[in-house]
Order: structure tokens, then C-alpha cells, then sequence
């Protein structure tokens, strides 16, 4: 009923996705590979699909960082992947990813999607577009899908923190009061 739902409402609607996410693997900007299950203590993950070139990723290192930071410890890490097309967009490279990587200090892994299966699997739509993923059993379940949070331009004028809100609410084992928004930014064009 759900896969007749999202094909009858597709142009009406910014996405529509499975619920599980199992373990993938993609090659880190340090040049090793990263899965999830390398994370075998997290609870869950925030996971990012960004990229260099959009003005509205752009927008994002410092938070990333600082949620990074604030949640690694409690054993949900942030991962970061462009899954941009790089045949439209040159900036959007591995290597381009290096740089961007090392020159805004990411602390977190910066994985390289180039045959945007990872992308089509989260039905990630934008750049940036977040995902907050909790462990159940031997897979993880999206809790939340959408923006990082409702101002990108202005980061002090910020007044609601959607990722930040969904993490917290897991941690203290509630359901996430706000599960899905609609994320502003850069189209993720689809090869095939």
C-alpha cells in the first residue's frame, strides 16, 4: 500500500522511502572505507547527503561539526556523503572532496556515493538532506528525514534544530515529535 501511495502522490510529494537501512560502505576522503558497522556501540547515525558546490551546503561545515561533536560521544556519529553527479558538477569530485574536507576542518567521515546507490536507498532529494537513523536488531530505522534545521542563512536566527530535536527525543527513548520536513537546497540528479 505504501510503494502504491508514493507512485500515485510522486509529484505531489519531496519524497517517499523505506523505513530500513542496512549496512553500506563507501570510501571515506581519507581514503579508507567506512560502513556502519564500524560503529558497533552507536545507537544511531546523523546522516548527511551534501556535496561541495550548492550555496545551501555550503551553508552547514560549522554545524556539522559542532553536531558531530556534541553527539559522537554519545554513540550517535554524524556521516556526511555526496552523491552528487560529478560529470555535471566538476567541484563535486573525490578529490574536490578532499579539500573540502580538509579545509573546513570536517570531523567526521566525508564518504564518496559515485553510483548514488547510498542516495537512492535513503531517497535523499537535496543537498543537504538529513537523515537520523536509530539501531533496531541488526538494521537501522529513519526516524527523521529533512532540513538540519529552519534557517540555513542565519545560523543565530535558528528556532527550531530538527536534527538536533530527534536525537535528543531517542536518546531519552521517546518517538520524534517531528519526523519529516521538506529540505531546501541543491537537486540530487539521478544518473539512471
Amino acid at each position: 500500500m505504501r510503494f502504491l501511495l508514493c507512485v500515485l502522490f510522486l509529484p505531489f510529494i519531496s519524497f517517499c522511502q523505506t523505513n530500513e537501512i542496512k549496512n553500506f560502505t563507501l570510501k571515506n576522503v581519507d581514503g579508507k572505507m567506512v560502513s556502519l558497522s564500524d560503529y558497533p556501540n552507536a545507537k544511531g547515525f546523523v546522516v548527511i547527503f551534501t556535496c561541495n558546490h550548492c550555496p545551501f551546503a555550503k551553508l552547514y561545515p560549522e554545524r556539522l561539526n559542532e553536531l558531530n561533536k556534541n553527539y559522537e560521544v554519545l554513540g550517535v556519529p554524524l556521516i556526511a556523503i555526496s552523491s552528487m553527479d560529478t560529470i555535471s558538477y566538476e567541484e563535486d569530485t573525490y578529490l574536490k572532496m578532499i579539500e573540502k574536507a580538509e579545509k573546513e576542518k570536517f570531523s567526521f567521515p566525508y564518504l564518496y556515493d559515485p553510483d548514488q546507490l547510498i542516495a537512492k536507498m535513503f531517497n535523499a532529494q537535496k543537498t543537504p538532506h538529513a537523515f537520523v537513523i536509530w539501531k533496531v536488531g541488526d538494521h537501522f530505522e529513519i526516524n527523521y528525514s529533512g532540513a538540519i534545521d529552519d534557517n540555513g542563512m542565519h545560523p543565530k536566527k535558528v528556532e527550531q534544530e530538527f536534527v538536533r530535536l530527534a536525537i535528543e527525543e531517542l536518546l531519552f527513548g521517546k518517538e520524534v515529535s517531528v519526523n519529516q520536513t521538506f529540505s531546501v537546497g541543491c537537486q540530487i540528479y539521478f544518473r539512471k
